[in-house]
């Protein structure tokens, strides 16, 4: 089967292309092809001498997911549903704004992490995706935004992707080496040259590979906290149960030693009548006071039978204003592409469970 090069960080393709015979250089044109020019078809690699391109024709193939669909919000939201095999899908969102492009990629084929508010957890797990399958999705939209219109400013760009967020489908630190090699493609200059500041990578709380991630590639890290007590977040998020709040904390303290921004992203589901009241936010507060923060809070995308509601203007309001009066930076998520599922909390895709928790999940409810 030939090799996707889309798997390989460029010392991944070097080491590659020295097994075929090939100069380092080699490895740079083409992973320079492929990830700055988008360029898919070795023949149309025209600095690349015949023979190699002929070489690589019968080796290797440039071979991101096929496109099922893709969607465009009244917003200017995009959606794409890729097809990554089995009746699987995965959804990418790239979001338009005046000062930047942002793209929100997944790391999964469904989460494992069970979250109650995720549309995503609710299909349940069946895999772990490629490298490919991860950066392929950057390289699809680049490819298929470069030379547009971008709708806010009128401007065009050769690169509409400026930021990239690991916050699509999946835990990123549950898929670790896979994920680590595609920001290090995401960071590289001879592909997209992004900064480590405009990637971020969202984690529920995964202590021990928030410290590996500090160490291999320390990139901006936000962290989906939800709830400001053991007790509570215990019921939302479910690994708090492995890595309790102390512990979570302890981490983003240890990670705030590397990273590019001087600060950790809190993100903040408002669950009405759950987790928005003045306590709450009394109690978070208090839970981040020795951690650099800033906070973004997400009003709850309803999905069907996912059994929260969306907060109210006025509880969103006091439960910000406590925050900001203890002296923290706090910004509430617009809500983004939600009359095309695009929103966050509501990307689902296509899952094959292989976790056997849907049908638990389905039992239970039953009962």
């Amino acid at each position: 089967m030939p090799q996707n090069l889309l798997d390989f960080d460029l010392d991944g393709l070097t080491a590659w292309f020295t097994e075929l015979g090939e100069k380092p250089f080699r490895a740079r044109q083409v992973f320079h092809w492929m990830h700055q020019a988008g360029v898919a078809d070795f023949a149309q690699m025209t600095d690349i001498a015949k023979s190699l391109r002929e070489k690589l024709q019968q080796h290797a193939v440039v071979a991101p997911s096929a496109i099922n669909f893709a969607h465009t919000s009244t917003d200017g939201t995009r959606k794409w549903l890729f097809d990554v095999g089995v009746a699987n899908g995965i959804e990418t969102v790239f979001i338009p704004e005046e000062d930047r492009g942002t793209l929100c990629v997944s790391s999964q084929v469904g989460c494992a992490l069970e979250c109650t508010f995720c549309s995503t957890g609710r299909q349940g797990f069946n895999r772990n995706l490629t490298a490919a399958e991860i950066i392929g999705q950057l390289w699809v939209a680049n490819h298929s935004l470069r030379g547009e219109v971008n709708r806010t400013n009128g401007d065009s760009s050769d690169r509409p992707v400026t930021n990239v967020v690991m916050m699509g489908m999946g835990e990123p630190l549950a898929n670790f080496e896979n994920v680590v090699t595609a920001l290090g493609i995401m960071l590289d200059d001879h592909a997209y040259g992004l900064s480590r500041r405009r990637v971020t990578v969202s984690t529920s709380g995964l202590v021990p590979a928030m410290d590996r991630l500090a160490e291999r590639c320390p990139v901006a890290l936000a962290v989906s906290l939800h709830a400001p007590t053991d007790a509570l977040r215990d019921q939302i998020v479910p690994i708090n149960k492995k890595y309790p709040l102390v512990e979570l904390m302890a981490a983003c303290r240890r990670y705030l030693v590397h990273a590019p921004r001087d600060f950790i992203t809190f993100e903040y589901v408002m669950l009405a009548g759950v987790n928005d009241q003045p306590e709450h936010a009394r109690q978070l507060a208090e839970l981040v006071r020795d951690v650099p923060c800033k906070f973004n809070l997400i009003p709850f995308n309803p999905f069907p039978d996912s059994g929260y509601d969306k907060p109210h203007a006025e509880p969103m309001r006091v439960f910000r204003q406590i925050l900001q009066d203890a002296g923290y930076v706090v910004t509430t998520r617009k809500t983004r592409g939600d009359d095309i599922d695009a929103a966050c909390g509501q990307l689902a895709g296509k899952v094959a469970d292989k976790s056997g928790r849907v049908i638990k999940r389905m039992h239970k409810e039953a009962a």
